[in-house]
C-alpha cells in the first residue's frame, strides 16, 4: 500500500501526533512496511482453520456456582459516610 506524505500527516493528525517533514518520510516508510506485513497475512489461505481461544488445548476447571463469601453488605454500608436506600451517596463532581 503506497502512502503519500499527506496521508501520513492526516494519520498523525488523527492520532494527535506532531511530526515534522523529516519524520513524515520515516513514518511513511515504517507504515508501508507494516501494511506490507498485513497484506502478507491476508494472503494466507485460512479456509478450514478453526478459530481457537488459546494456543494449547486447555479446559478450564468448573466449579459450583455457589456463594462462598459471607454477606457483608450491612457492615460496608455502616462504614460509608452517606447511604440512602442501599446506595452509596457521593458528592457531585461534574456539573
Amino acid at each position: 500500500m503506497a502512502l503519500s506524505r499527506t496521508d501520513v500527516e492526516r494519520i498523525a493528525h488523527l492520532a494527535r501526533l506532531e511530526i515534522d517533514a523529516g519524520e513524515a518520510d520515516a513514518v511513511r516508510t515504517k507504515l508501508e512496511a507494516i501494511f506490507g506485513l498485513i497484506d502478507e497475512l491476508n494472503a494466507v489461505d485460512t479456509r478450514g482453520v478453526l478459530p481457537m481461544a488459546h494456543a494449547q488445548d486447555l479446559a478450564l476447571p468448573l466449579r459450583d456456582d455457589a456463594v462462598t463469601e459471607p454477606d457483608r453488605h450491612a457492615l460496608y454500608q455502616g462504614q460509608a459516610p452517606a447511604v440512602e436506600d442501599g446506595l452509596y451517596l457521593v458528592p457531585k463532581v461534574i456539573e
